[in-house]
């Protein structure tokens, strides 16, 4: 293997442990946010909020050597949590978070030694995924087309595309349904790919599970928002965790 094709697989590894760690970042603001807003006491130090390549994430103080193996999140997080709205709050988390994913980027650049087209590389691959910022504020927005109309038995679903993406999850399906995802199958190969989870900003699953929120009107994998095919069978009208916090911020 020469050195290129060495340098190219190191940019995919490093860019893959940002993006678990941005994948962990966000589920604390999301699936997570009640357990994570918990954690972030103004009582206590300095904290900063890690994302980790396993899409773990946790609440803890800054390293104690200087410098750190690796650049540090903002600090103090906690102090503003009582101080300002709670949308602000989180706002400002997502924020710093994409500050401190592409600090990550640089740092790694440098300490693996990419060159020019190495660094314009890693951070085209992390620039082609919504920010968490973007995410949270919900401004990234999924392709879509066609006209919307009202379809139950996809549970939270108003849009056409709801059915077919439904039809190819887990659930068990209808006679007619299979007939329809037939004929329809090479037309839903070709738009599949307008749809991106809004938590995650992947086009697809290993299960292919989607959910869809009434609320915001976005797609979310099942996974990323721990919803089974079995538990949307009960769902009237799906909220998704952002749109659910949204609404505790304003009761607040």
């Amino acid at each position: 293997m020469d050195r290129g094709s060495a340098t190219s697989n190191l940019v995919e590894e490093v860019f893959r442990d940002i993006k678990g760690r941005r994948a962990g970042i966000l589920k604390a603001l999301t699936t997570d946010f009640e357990y994570f807003f918990q954690q972030c006491d103004p009582a206590k130090e300095n904290l900063c909020l890690y994302g980790f390549p396993n899409e773990q994430w946790e609440v803890n103080l800054p390293a104690e050597e200087v410098p750190p193996e690796i650049p540090e999140p903002v600090l103090g997080i906690n102090f503003a949590r009582d101080g300002m709205e709670k949308k602000t709050w989180l706002s400002l988390v997502a924020l710093h978070s994409d500050a401190w994913l592409l600090a990550l980027a640089s740092y790694f650049s440098g300490r693996f030694q990419f060159d020019k087209k190495h660094r314009k590389l890693l951070l085209e691959m992390i620039t082609d995924l919504p920010t968490v910022c973007e995410v949270i504020g919900g401004k990234h927005q999924e392709k879509t087309s066609g006209s919307k109309q009202n379809n139950n038995k996809s549970k939270s679903n108003s849009k056409p595309k709801a059915s077919e993406y439904q039809t190819k999850s887990t659930r068990a399906k209808r006679p007619k349904e299979e007939e329809e995802e037939e004929e329809e199958e090479e037309l839903k190969d070709d738009e599949e790919d307008d749809y991106l989870c809004a938590a995650c900003g992947e086009s697809s699953v290993p299960d292919n599970f989607w959910i869809f929120c009434d609320t915001c009107e976005k797609w979310f994998h099942g996974k990323c928002v721990k919803i089974t095919p079995a538990k949307a069978e009960h769902i009237k009208n799906y909220k998704c965790p952002w749109c659910s916090n949204s609404k505790r911020i304003r009761s607040t």
